[in-house]
């Protein structure tokens, strides 16, 4: 297993335990982080920012890890099941009330010198938002 790999699954591991710092001194300084909707975050204290909103509005684990290599290394891929709890509503989502949802995801990370540069995440929101309509 490649040192990229191995950062990056210990990047969802302190993910997995709410261990926000252990995730961030993964991180380059000027990290570039590009969600499934909206404008790119770019610096370690945006990616802070986002994190604490996240944590405020949701309770999520990740199952069934899949990591993905290229040949150099640089660059990893992560398929995920997203396990969760929508705490309190997030502006412009529909109004959270505790529900559950398990949600198929993805995340593309690079890494160089040994920290994270770059994460995009993928899901499905329309499906997201079907699970905690009902």
């Amino acid at each position: 297993m490649n040192q990229s790999v191995e950062i990056v699954k210990e990047y969802y591991s302190h993910f997995n335990n709410g261990n926000w710092e252990g995730m961030q001194s993964l991180l380059c300084e000027n990290i570039r982080h590009e969600p499934n909707q909206g404008t790119p975050r770019i610096g370690l204290d945006k990616f802070k920012e986002f994190q604490a909103h996240m944590e405020r509005c949701y309770q999520e684990t990740l199952t069934d890890l899949v990591f993905f290599s290229e040949p150099e290394g640089k660059r990893v891929a992560v398929e995920f099941v997203v396990n969760g709890i929508y705490k309190s509503t997030d502006e412009g989502l529909p109004e959270a009330k505790g529900q559950k949802y398990v949600l198929p995801a993805g995340a593309f990370l690079e890494v160089e010198e040994g920290k994270i540069t770059r994460i995009t995440t993928y899901y499905n929101l329309p499906l997201w938002e079907s699970m905690v309509l009902n």
